[in-house]
């Protein structure tokens, strides 16, 4: 398995940036999670628009979900250019069902319902999701193959079920996108200590952090992770390829 981060901000990009998203790829299915502002002029870097199997969404915030109308409309151009695709699936939770219904598009794009309790099969991948604390609906997504994960926490403040969720996991993509005087003030968020506290108590092999804040010296967040998680981390680097 090899996981590619597309975007790396949180809220909104940065200059010739994109805001958190990741393509998941295992034996030629690719597999983008979440996909906001950003994310499809970043994602033709790696993949053709064409090629891209499925879509997770995450949650309806503007940062998750700002692509999908122009990845909806790629699809659309390349079927008036004689170049059908098969329908895209792409899945969300539906306790929105105002953005569930805008998953399915001309038949080029087709929303599937996901829930917490779910098991899913995406691809070669086993896909189980996890609810998080954050100002809306939010699911965190586990993706499992030969044996091996990846987990993402998505946006979520400090929960304790994301603890047995992401228990093993050889990779742990956690959202850290406060600095730690603005820890608990916040909502929706965690701070790299926390994100760091995650991995240590999940036994995670390794974390990448993600949906960082656009101001500051993102070293202080991932300093604070270290301070904490004794294992291998980071800052997610844009293009990079973790491999599983």
């Amino acid at each position: 398995m090899i996981v590619i981060p597309i975007g790396i901000w949180g809220g909104y990009p940065k200059a010739n940036g994109a805001t958190s998203s990741f393509l998941i790829e295992h034996d030629g299915f690719h597999c983008l999670v979440d996909c906001g502002s950003g994310v499809l002029s970043s994602l033709q870097n790696y993949v053709p628009l064409e090629k891209l199997d499925a879509v997770v969404i995450s949650h309806y915030h503007a940062d998750h979900i700002a692509d999908i109308g122009s990845l909806q409309y790629s699809r659309l151009i390349n079927y008036y250019l004689g170049n059908p695709s098969p329908a895209l699936p792409i899945y969300g939770h539906d306790r929105d069902e105002e953005n569930f219904v805008k998953l399915s598009y001309k038949e080029q794009t087709i929303g599937v319902a996901i829930q917490e309790t779910d098991i899913v099969h995406i691809g070669p991948f086993e896909v189980t999701f996890c609810e998080t604390v954050h100002p809306v609906y939010c699911l965190a997504i586990k993706f499992t193959v030969d044996g091996r994960s990846v987990t993402l926490t998505a946006d979520t403040e400090w929960h304790d079920k994301l603890v047995e969720f992401a228990r093993g996991t050889d990779l742990l993509i956690s959202e850290a996108n406060l600095y730690e005087e603005h820890l608990g003030k916040a909502p929706g968020h965690m701070a790299g200590s926390e994100a760091g506290k995650l991995a240590k108590l999940a036994g995670a092999k390794r974390l990448v952090l993600t949906h960082l804040p656009l101001h500051g010296d993102l070293t202080e967040i991932l300093d604070a992770a270290k301070e904490v998680f004794e294992g291998e981390a980071e800052l997610a680097v844009v293009g990079k390829a973790y491999e599983i």
